[in-house]
């Protein structure tokens, strides 16, 4: 009589053979598609020389700048023009600071970009949580006519700003500077647009849910998702307001001036201008943006990365 046996179960030696095939799977999976988003390109040699020409090309004029501030009048207006750094930069700062009072320029100028950056960036990230996040009447029909003051020249605004100055004695003063500039349309519209993308609505109410009032989910909800944007705006308007020179010119004097307004008065003679002087002036009056973009730079590239990145 046959003996019936059991049919053996092969799970035992297949075992091995499965689990061989996970990591085959795995590697399968994580293979980029052809052409997708994913995939990072090597750049060849064309791509380095393109970059290499574009930063030169960009750097010369900052070059030159310091290259003409070490030469004289006559080095620069005789061709041919000098492409190599002289020896009369420091006879040239000197007879700026001779000139100018370049020393209360450079401190007028730090105060006023940095209270207006400060104000626009505080001001810009308030307006642009409301216009964004907030529901109340007329909330589009207001930030329309925001971003339509955007449409007007400063020209029109001159007069009416003079008046004002003059009635209240601040002719000659920076605050006569500073206060018509402590928000801006652009910043408002800039913020607006950041945080109807980045803040979730969810988070809000959450806060809300959880006891926090308005005070306490700017400062701990908005303030830290509106940061890189909050960075970019305030350099955007730092060096604006460094480099404004219209309105300061009709408010200022050169008694109590801004950079800008300093320039103004450099290199004038007897009928002549000298140049060398007036570059030295620029150069002077490019270096503190140049020592804020390097000093603050990474920090905004960084926080601009770390805003763009989702979990």
């Amino acid at each position: 009589m046959a003996q019936l046996t059991r049919p053996v179960t092969p799970s035992g030696p297949r075992q091995p053979a499965a689990t061989a095939e996970r990591p085959r799977r795995a590697r399968l999976l994580r293979l980029p598609h052809a052409g997708g988003a994913g995939k990072q390109h090597n750049g060849g040699p064309v791509a380095y020389v393109f970059l290499i020409v574009a930063t030169l090309v960009s750097l010369f004029p900052l070059y030159w700048t310091v290259v003409a501030a070490s030469h004289t009048d006559t080095d620069i207006v005789t061709p041919p023009t000098p492409l190599l750094p002289g020896s009369h930069l420091i006879e040239n700062l000197k007879i700026v600071w001779d000139q100018v009072d370049m020393t209360t320029a450079l401190i007028n100028s730090t105060i006023v970009a940095g209270c207006v950056a400060f104000s626009t960036v505080l001001f810009a990230t308030l307006a642009g949580f409301a216009f964004a996040k907030l529901d109340f009447r007329g909330r589009n029909a207001l930030l329309t006519v925001v971003v339509a003051t955007m449409t007007i020249p400063p020209q029109l605004t001159v007069i009416p700003l003079y008046q004002i100055i003059t009635n209240v004695g601040w002719v000659g003063h920076i605050q006569s500077v500073i206060l018509p500039s402590l928000v801006a349309a652009f910043g408002v519209f800039f913020m607006r647009q950041f945080l109807a993308e980045a803040l979730p609505v969810e988070l809000v109410e959450a806060a809300r849910m959880d006891g926090a009032n308005s005070m306490r989910i700017i400062w701990h909800v908005v303030f830290p998702i509106a940061r890189p944007a909050m960075a970019v705006l305030g350099m955007l308007v730092f060096v604006q307001s460094w480099n404004d020179f219209f309105w300061p010119f009709i408010a200022l004097n050169q008694q109590n001036p801004t950079v800008q307004v300093a320039l103004a008065g450099l290199g004038s003679g007897d009928h002549t201008i000298d140049h060398a002087v007036v570059v030295t002036g620029a150069l002077v009056a490019t270096l503190p943006l140049l020592l804020v973009f390097a000093v603050l730079g990474r920090q905004i590239v960084g926080g601009i990365t770390a805003g763009a990145v989702k979990s």
